[in-house]
């Protein structure tokens, strides 16, 4: 190819990706990129390993929800998912493990969005969960496995920041755990060690009383969330005491009747006349009480509030009647005495 040939097809090149500019052809790249960390991790025979999900994103992307699918080899066995140290806080899909199919399930979502690790932060702050695998002993007849897989499905998603629900170019990497074969000296179990150094309860968390007449048939539910920096939150439990319990302390029995759930939390007690407690509990037994006293702006009047009032109205009604009558009576014979001493 001669001088001339080349400066022809350089000028062309350079032409079309000018054109393409000027036209506004958008450029191929990743927004986000969704990995574990690290890609590679080795572990003896029974003992545990924490890998991370995280998040990275393009300079100038923002991300809003992650919807995560994780697949695993039959070759470990995953034992808990924490969210302690998640970036998400809100939580759309709460952890799922599914050990029939192998498979790990959550969705999250960043009000503002997630725009990156900002400059200057030494930190890796792109955590989105935790995954927590144990490699399982020697069994017997059974060919050992060497190592195990950790991937995302192609269903994991991440959407933009934008408003529109924009779907993001996706980048998955998986990691690889190396199950060696031989037994360590002593059990190595980092995931109970630090469940076991928890001694903090999970954050203070307000509960908001909200009503839709969309949603859950317009009766009143409640929402709630909270974190723990350390071994992450377990599970949440609420209780709706009547008024005249108040000073009872019953809510703190043993035999208390909390019922295990998550937000948001449709209210048993639509006339709001009950002290509302929501407990997070995380994964070491700690647990943080939050409580919701509706104010009478609020509160709708039970069945038997209405059958006081109304019984109370009737009585009214009934009084005034026989005011009424007696006033009517007493003019009657005064009239009628008056008439009399004329006579």
């Amino acid at each position: 190819m001669n001088f001339r040939t080349r400066t022809f097809f350089a000028t062309l090149f350079f032409s079309v990706v000018f054109l393409g500019i000027f036209l506004g052809i958008p450029s191929v790249s990743l927004a986000a990129t969704l990995y574990i960390d690290p890609s590679s991790v080795d572990v003896l025979k029974g003992d545990t390993v924490t890998v991370a999900v995280r998040l990275n994103t393009d300079e100038g992307e923002c991300v809003n929800t992650v919807d995560a699918v994780l697949s695993y080899s039959e070759g470990i066995q995953v034992i808990d998912v924490s969210r302690g140290r998640s970036i998400l806080p809100l939580w759309v899909e709460e952890p799922v493990i599914d050990k029939s199919t192998r498979k790990i399930t959550f969705a999250g979502g960043i009000p503002n969005g997630y725009c990156g690790r900002v400059p200057g932060d030494p930190s890796l702050t792109n955590i989105l969960a935790e995954l927590v695998f144990r490699s399982p002993g020697f069994s017997v007849g059974k060919a050992q496995d060497t190592s195990a897989i950790i991937k995302f499905e192609p269903e994991s998603r991440v959407l933009l920041n934008d408003g529109l629900g924009t779907q993001a170019q996706l980048k998955t990497i998986p990691s690889t755990i190396n199950l060696l074969q031989q037994v360590g000296t002593t059990s190595q179990d980092a995931w109970r060690d630090e469940v076991g150094g928890d001694v903090v309860p999970p954050q203070p968390f307000s509960i908001d009383l909200v009503q839709n007449p969309d949603v859950f048939s317009g009766k009143y539910y409640i929402v709630f969330n909270t974190s723990d920096k350390q071994s992450g939150i377990d599970h949440y439990e609420v209780i709706e005491e009547p008024r005249s319990d108040i000073y009872a302390f019953r809510w703190g029995r043993a035999d208390a009747p909390w019922i295990k759930t998550k937000s948001p939390y449709v209210l048993k007690d639509q006339s709001l006349s009950s002290i509302i407690r929501v407990k997070a509990i995380d994964k070491a037994g700690h647990d943080r009480i939050s409580v919701l006293i509706p104010d009478d702006t609020q509160r709708r009047l039970g069945v038997l509030t209405w059958i006081l009032i109304g019984a109370g109205l009737a009585v009214c009604v009934l009084c005034l009647g026989i005011m009424a009558w007696w006033l009517f009576y007493l003019r009657r014979r005064n009239k009628a005495d008056r008439m009399h001493m004329q006579e």
